[in-house]
């Protein structure tokens, strides 16, 4: 829920941002509200999560909040696949990372303790990171590897 600075802050992207219709900004101290929403796939379990895509949704993620439903998450979009880091700053809840390829693919997963400064990096470059509350994914038997299913994959899946 935090990004790789600002309490989900990433690194700067190397682009310059495209340009976005105007979002109400997060505001310091309080949950993001009203973001989209998506829902995934994990092996038989649905999810859904809000998504977070431009550089300030990220970098407040799940700052601030108390609780979030149990099949619920954040899913982070990026512009481009980079080595992703997250941290906890502002964050209450405990969470697992799951670090994602443009394939649905699983590539690491970081539990990530409370109010943590501490860095979690994807093991390679990603485009997605989906957090959810901490032991989701060991609880489901979902591992590193594994591919989440939804429309975010849709263009990266095999035609037959």
């Amino acid at each position: 829920m935090g990004l790789a600075t600002a309490a989900h802050a990433r690194q700067p992207p190397s682009q310059p941002p495209q340009q976005q219709p105007p979002q109400a900004q997060p505001q310091e101290g309080l949950p993001q509200q009203d973001l989209p929403r998506l829902q995934l796939q994990a092996g038989l379990h649905l999810l859904t999560v809000q998504v977070a895509s431009t550089p300030a949704q990220r970098n407040t993620g799940l700052m601030w909040r108390r609780s979030m439903p149990n099949n619920e998450g954040m899913w982070f979009v990026f512009d481009a696949p980079a080595i992703q880091c997250f941290w906890m700053k502002n964050t209450f809840l405990p969470l697992t990372a799951a670090f994602v390829a443009d394939d649905g693919r699983i590539v690491n997963l970081a539990d990530m303790q409370p109010l943590s400064e501490r860095s979690h990096c994807s093991a390679e470059p990603v485009r997605f990171v989906l957090e959810m509350h901490q032991g989701w994914f060991a609880q489901r038997g979902i591992e590193a590897g594994q591919r989440l299913r939804g429309a975010p994959f849709a263009a990266a899946a095999p035609t037959r």
